[in-house]
């Protein structure tokens, strides 16, 4: 048990409250008005101590900035994509605005009115990633004792606006890869595959079987600051892409005086870069289209994983072929991106209950 000693200010008589802490170490705390203001907290210290609840007040006084530098050091587990983008919302936005706060000090309150200022001027992405570096942070305070409860938690954020998503159809395709040309083959396959463009572009020859057309997702070539950085997919995991005969027609010549450890496009030994969003010879292509074509929509290569999940639907592909091809984590999760291409599913299932009660009541008199 601790002790409470009283002691004279020039503010007149408080108390002092003694106790040893877990490890044995001394703590006190200081400056209650009232005896019994003092035997109150000594009560909760041994109740927490008791119960393995205790938190060291001296643990929460750490700063942000020291202790989200210590967190910051431990992410190395991540992809460099993501790794890049959690230290940019650090730079930008947590580091300056909490770094020489300690952890005890933030309250609910003040995070709540940070990411309504961000918000104000930035993205609801933006916003959200700056959020979730600092509850992150202080999620890991939680663990380690330092803090009782995260004051960022249920803070609300800004919704997302989910762009509207462009889906080609087959003529589309075909008038886009006439325009590619000497790219051609690769924006059939991403418009057929899904595949990302870090994917297409990491296949090697090893990676492509023509026979019985299907390609391995094995590697993932990410831009990350200026620089090709070539890691595993994006969910961590190898999968079988299949694609069609013309498209296994069109990659045999882009094998041509290759090996299999060369890389499917470009020159066979660097990594093709993503294309300049207005310069790049995809951007280009898809003007020279609009030309000809006036209905012809904006849109980036990513998108057409859009297109390969619309015209896959429009073929009879089902929710998990298509969660599959396109390596989403879950059925669940294609769904949610794609439920407005599903909906003529429904109308299905309508019509087939229709039909099987028919059938069923048929011999009814």
């Amino acid at each position: 048990m601790g002790t409470i000693h009283p002691y004279e200010t020039t503010n007149g008589r408080r108390y002092r409250v003694a106790y040893r802490k877990p490890d044995r170490s001394q703590g006190t705390k200081r400056g209650f008005r009232t005896k019994k203001q003092a035997e109150l907290y000594l009560a909760t210290i041994e109740v927490s101590k008791s119960q393995g609840d205790y938190i060291d007040p001296a643990a929460g006084r750490v700063t942000i900035d020291r202790y989200g530098t210590e967190w910051m050091r431990g992410l190395s587990h991540l992809k460099p994509s993501a790794r890049r983008s959690i230290d940019s919302a650090w730079r930008t936005w947590v580091g300056p605005r909490w770094g020489k706060w300690p952890l005890v000090s933030i309250k609910h309150s003040d995070v709540k009115a940070w990411v309504s200022d961000i918000s104000a001027e930035r993205s609801a992405t933006t916003t959200a990633r700056a959020y979730g570096v600092l509850a992150s942070i202080l999620d890991s305070a939680v663990l380690d004792r330092r803090i009782h409860s995260n004051p960022a938690r249920g803070v609300k954020l800004p919704r997302k606006v989910r762009a509207r998503k462009v889906y080609l159809s087959h003529e589309k395709v075909e008038l886009l890869a006439e325009e590619a040309g000497d790219f051609a083959a690769l924006v059939y396959l991403l418009a057929y595959t899904g595949m990302r463009w870090g994917e297409a572009s990491a296949l090697r020859i090893r990676d492509v079987d023509l026979i019985r057309r299907r390609a391995s997702i094995v590697d993932n070539a990410v831009a990350v600051g200026g620089q090709i950085v070539v890691g595993s997919p994006k969910t961590h995991r190898v999968r079988s892409v299949p694609f069609p005969k013309f498209v296994a027609r069109l990659l045999t010549d882009q094998m041509q005086d290759k090996g299999p450890d060369n890389l499917l496009f470009g020159d066979g030994e660097r990594h093709l870069a993503l294309p300049h969003s207005r310069q790049g010879w995809f951007a280009q292509a898809v003007r020279r289209v609009q030309a000809r074509d006036e209905s012809f929509p904006r849109l980036t290569p990513h998108e057409l994983r859009h297109t390969a999940a619309s015209l896959s639907v429009a073929a009879g592909a089902n929710v998990k072929a298509v969660q599959r091809m396109l390596g989403h984590a879950s059925a669940a999760m294609t769904l949610d991106i794609y439920a407005d291409l599903f909906d003529d599913d429904l109308d299905g299932v309508a019509d087939a209950l229709e039909a099987a009660r028919a059938k069923a009541l048929s011999g009814v008199a």
